[in-house]
């Protein structure tokens, strides 16, 4: 029997089980990255610097390595992630690997992603820290190709072939890991790629989650048409006799999908307000709670609020913090509070882990500097966070 006792263990305001990881080396340094990471006006003009910099060949690399690198990813290579992924192991923290390099364009650029992703795969075989693996479909196809599927519009004989091309990585990928027994998620895109990636998605689910949940689609909820989305794809798993995996995360692109829908003159796919945005992600945390014997639900948030619902609904549904079904999720350098604290509390937690070179990631790095400032409140928590364990820690030393 579940009782609500367990959660007097779960406090996100306990910087000690949240930084307790980190030196005071670490922490100051880090305290220093979310500072910059803050002025949106430095991020604005430091990307672009930055990109130009790494494009011309001056010695940066060294500075991103030791900050934002440092932060945000776990290594250059698989095997470079060994510490963290054991770091996290010890404080009760899974790991997903997230090899972070976007495709170039070429088609040997993408099958060498798709090498990667399932050498991640057999990593994940050994490695007892780990819990998920992870791809995004743009890594492994050319998104023009996508966009140009999504808008329905008429493929050469070549464009087919090459789609197939794509059809053939992502399905590889994905029997792989029902081969190996590992989950897998399906990374969510912009909105005019989308369609397609659900899609396959949905094929992927319905041909390996027969006896288990081994595929996970991701539904962004800052879209207005994703609740929905997730009702009807469940609605066709139970019609089709197969598990629903279910990734559910507020989104990642949302200025891209305002200024593109403004630029094009269609109705944005964006919530009209963040109120809106965090009644449909409760509502979806709600709704898979209520069959979670055939939803497998990763709950990727960085809002105190919705983990805080859902570690509380499990509870008074009676059912079990280590329910294999049901996952945390955070990203790497990000919200210590919530995933060491639920980890410590008993809740399954992993964390997002890119991973590969320095200069190739720094799409990623940047995009992840842009999202943390146009987050509300985000950065300014993360601060006060670091500042309150720095105090702690000066107290104890006093």
């Amino acid at each position: 029997m579940i009782s609500a006792n367990n959660l007097v263990k779960l406090d996100f305001n306990n910087t000690e089980i949240a930084f307790r990881n980190k030196s005071d080396k670490d922490l100051e340094k880090a305290y220093w990255l979310f500072k910059m990471v803050s002025s949106n006006a430095l991020i604005k003009i430091g990307t672009p610097l930055t990109n130009f910099a790494l494009k011309v060949g001056l010695p940066i690399q060294g500075i991103i390595r030791s900050t934002i690198y440092k932060q945000f990813c776990g290594g250059e290579s698989i095997e470079d992630c060994d510490r963290a992924i054991e770091e996290l192991g010890q404080a009760k923290v899974t790991t997903i690997l997230d090899y972070s390099v976007e495709g170039k364009g070429a088609e040997g650029s993408f099958d060498a992603n798709c090498e990667e992703i399932l050498r991640t795969v057999a990593y994940t075989n050994r490695n007892k820290h780990t819990s998920f693996c992870v791809f995004k479909p743009t890594g492994l196809g050319r998104f023009d190709l996508f966009a140009k599927m999504d808008a329905g519009e008429h493929l050469s004989s070549k464009e087919k072939a090459e789609f197939d091309r794509i059809y053939k990585r992502i399905d590889r990928i994905c029997k792989a890991c029902y081969d190996a027994g590992h989950r897998v998620l399906i990374d969510a895109e912009h909105s005019w790629v989308q369609d397609t990636i659900d899609d396959i998605a949905r094929e992927m689910m319905e041909r390996y989650n027969k006896n288990s949940v081994i595929v996970y689609n991701t539904y962004q909820l800052y879209r207005h048409d994703k609740w929905a989305s997730l009702q009807a794809d469940f609605a066709y798993a139970q019609n089709q006799n197969f598990y629903l995996g279910a990734k559910i995360v507020r989104g990642a692109y949302m200025e891209i999908e305002r200024a593109r829908a403004a630029e094009k003159g269609y109705p944005s796919p964006i919530q009209a307000n963040k109120e809106a945005c965090d009644r449909d992600y409760n509502q979806a945390i709600q709704f898979c709670l209520e069959h979670i014997n055939r939803i497998g639900l990763v709950a990727g948030t960085h809002n105190e609020e919705s983990s805080r619902l859902l570690a509380e609904e499990m509870i008074q549904r009676g059912i079990s913090p280590r329910n294999e079904h049901i996952f945390f999720s955070q990203l790497l350098g990000m919200s210590d509070n919530l995933s060491f604290n639920l980890a410590e509390a008993g809740y399954n937690v992993a964390k997002y882990m890119p991973y590969g070179p320095v200069t190739a990631v720094m799409p990623y790095l940047f995009r992840r500097a842009q999202e943390n400032t146009s987050v509300g409140g985000q950065t300014n928590r993360e601060l006060e966070l670091i500042q309150k364990e720095k105090e702690r820690r000066r107290r104890l030393k006093s």
